[in-house]
């Protein structure tokens, strides 16, 4: 529950009709990215602000739990989609954060037609999904650099090690 005078993380938990209708009511570029998020860190933090800092406004997409299972197997997400979602709504970077259940963003990107598109400095270029849209309406692909250390891979790894 939100406290009094902050606003409800849940109001930026929009459907893809309700995403392409916000965006065109955007003033400025809009940028969108996209991932699991699971287990929230620093790393994804860092990631968020600096993509925000890209544009107007930033729509994250977020894998839905049985996107997830298909990608990362069936042990993950660790963290359901509501909470997931939920989370990410919350943080200031993030103006919108949109479910998709394929396994990529492509369908969404289309839809949504972000000016600015960021991935992690660990994507090459021509991986990214979605940037050939981007770049065909005359829009940005941004890589941002990470923080080494900081994924929810490496939590999991030393989570399970028993290191802090």
């Amino acid at each position: 529950m939100a406290s009094a005078g902050a606003p409800d993380p849940a109001v930026k938990l929009l459907s893809r009709a309700e995403a392409v209708a916000w965006r065109r009511g955007v003033a400025g570029p809009v940028v969108f990215t996209n991932g699991v998020f699971d287990l929230l860190h620093r790393g994804h933090v860092a990631y968020l602000a600096a993509a925000r800092a890209e544009g107007a406004a930033l729509v994250v997409g977020m894998n839905t739990d049985a996107s997830v299972r298909r990608l990362k197997g069936p042990g993950r997400p660790l963290v359901p989609e509501e909470d997931r979602a939920y989370v990410l709504a919350g943080l200031a970077s993030v103006d919108a954060v949109v479910l998709f259940d394929e396994d990529t963003p492509r369908e969404l990107i289309a839809a949504l037609e972000p000016d600015v598109l960021v991935k992690g400095a660990d994507y090459a270029l021509a991986d990214i999904v979605g940037a050939e849209l981007v770049a065909a309406r005359g829009g940005r692909v941004v890589r941002v650099p990470l923080q080494p250390g900081n994924s929810t891979s490496d939590l999991i790894a030393r989570a399970r090690r028993g290191e802090a």
